[in-house]
């Protein structure tokens, strides 16, 4: 981690307040003056003006994300889900996988980029669990082809097996354990069906609480936090 951002969680500093603490010199490092904002810290000792300061614990959030708001930073026409978080809360904190922007539900961030990747990563097989609204009644066998795995347009293998539950014939619920992009409106695309709604519930163990409403977030339980390996 950068000694500025270091600084500025560890202390709750701007960026900028803890740049000019460093170009004063009141920042030591293992006992060293150090006034270069982009040492990267890793369990050394870190005062300021003497005061021995602790590593910044990482932050887990949940967030029941509406529908209109980009899971990422780049985008002129949408706002981005940050923008629903605290000013103090957003530093340095990334969406833990993203939903397309018309995609509602349970979405993770985090600042622990190796939770992150484990959450992400295929070969862990997080489960995902949708909510899926379709444009056509469901045809009789695509809970077997999904079970099977789906050859999506672009790819060169078949999705990991998937399980389909039929609430209502355009109502159903989709547990995936991938993130490709677009999967779940790919594979419904695939057997010839198309995707109105979209509404994530579930993410590994962490089910978004019936109580969250969009635009809501809440800190995860330790259990929740651990539950991601």
């Amino acid at each position: 981690m950068r000694l500025d951002r270091f600084l500025s969680e560890a202390t709750g500093l701007t960026r900028s307040v803890a740049k000019k603490a460093l170009h004063r010199g009141d920042v030591t490092v293992d006992g060293i003056v150090v006034k270069n904002s982009s040492q990267q810290i890793d369990g050394q000792e870190v005062r300021i003006e003497g005061r021995l300061l602790g590593e910044p614990k990482p932050r887990y959030v949940l967030l029941h994300k509406p529908a209109g708001y980009i899971s990422s930073t780049q985008d002129e026409d949408h706002p981005c889900v940050l923008q629903l978080l605290p000013p103090e809360l957003c530093r340095g904190i990334q969406c833990a996988g993203r939903l397309d922007v018309d995609t509602t539900g349970a979405l993770l961030l985090t600042d622990d980029g190796q939770w992150s990747h484990r959450l992400r990563a295929p070969k862990h097989g997080c489960k995902k669990v949708y909510q899926v609204d379709l444009a056509e009644p469901l045809a009789i066998d695509v809970a077997t082809q999904f079970a099977e795995g789906i050859m999506l347009h672009g790819e060169d293998k078949l999705t990991l097996p998937a399980k389909l539950e039929i609430i209502t014939p355009t109502r159903v619920l989709l547990t995936i354990q991938e993130g490709k992009y677009h999967q779940v409106k790919r594979m419904f695309a695939a057997v010839g069906n198309f995707v109105v709604g979209l509404h994530r519930l579930q993410v590994g163990e962490i089910v978004l609480d019936d109580s969250l409403e969009p635009g809501q977030w809440r800190h995860l339980t330790p259990e929740e936090v651990s539950s991601i390996k």
